[in-house]
């Protein structure tokens, strides 16, 4: 490890070492929304308001909160994955200039794409898939050949990515962030993971479901099996999900 690297970003990234931001320099705001890929269709999802979940009170979600590493074979159903995805980056609101997700993120910057490796969803192809939150839909995306097998290798081959129903993953656009931080935004990027996937975690325990959080993969493999170019887009934090 270089920890002289380390210490070196964190000294480079105090504010009273940054230079003017994109933002302080005048330049146009990032969008809010990038797609990812070549989108192929769309599939709209069920409005997280006519879902009738049940759902547990929040102190007993706070109490059996746990990483859940083994599922079945059964599928998730749309109702639940569109709760998911919302619980995570949906947006609040409408007509709002930054798009409020139901997530913090520091200044309102929201820098991140969720992509879905959908394997077993009701009413979905096996595939690629990006969160659309402005729209609640999602785009379908040209994947790589063998996608599941591809993350799964990418991770490590562990049990609990293959064995998934579907895999949450979040893509850092950077720019987004950089632009109102500059350098600094790089240290943003990883708290805000950590919002995301708790409300997955907390999301998945209302629902009967189970994920675990997994920061442990390959890459450059993993981006390439998503197609991410690894600079203006790269995979950050990944979760699988699957019925217990």
């Amino acid at each position: 490890m270089d920890r002289d690297l380390i210490r070196a970003f964190m000294k480079a990234t105090r504010h009273e070492n940054m230079a003017p931001s994109a933002q302080q320099r005048g330049a146009p705001m990032p969008p809010a929304f990038a797609a990812l890929g070549s989108e192929t269709g769309r599939v709209a999802l069920p409005p997280p308001a006519d879902l009738d979940l049940a759902l547990l009170d929040f102190p007993a979600l706070l109490a059996r909160r746990a990483s859940r590493r083994r599922f079945t074979e059964a599928p998730l159903d749309g109702g639940q994955l569109s709760f998911l995805l919302w619980a995570t980056q949906g947006r609040r609101g409408a007509g709002d200039r930054l798009a409020l997700r139901t997530v913090p993120s520091a200044g309102a910057r929201h820098a991140f794409e969720t992509l879905l490796d959908v394997r077993r969803v009701d009413g979905l192809e096996a595939g690629l898939y990006q969160y659309e939150p402005m729209s609640h839909a999602l785009l379908v995306l040209a994947a790589e050949p063998d996608l599941a097998g591809r993350v799964t290798r990418a991770c490590y081959d562990q049990a609990c990515v293959a064995g998934a129903a579907a895999v949450f993953l979040w893509a850092a656009v950077p720019e987004r962030m950089t632009w109102r931080y500059g350098e600094r935004g790089y240290r943003y990027l990883h708290l805000d993971a950590g919002h995301v996937c708790q409300n997955l975690y907390l999301a998945c325990e209302a629902l009967g479901l189970g994920t675990c959080a997994v920061a442990a993969f390959d890459d450059g493999a993993l981006d390439a099996a998503l197609g991410l170019d690894g600079e203006e887009a790269f995979a950050l934090y990944l979760a699988p999900v699957g019925r217990l």
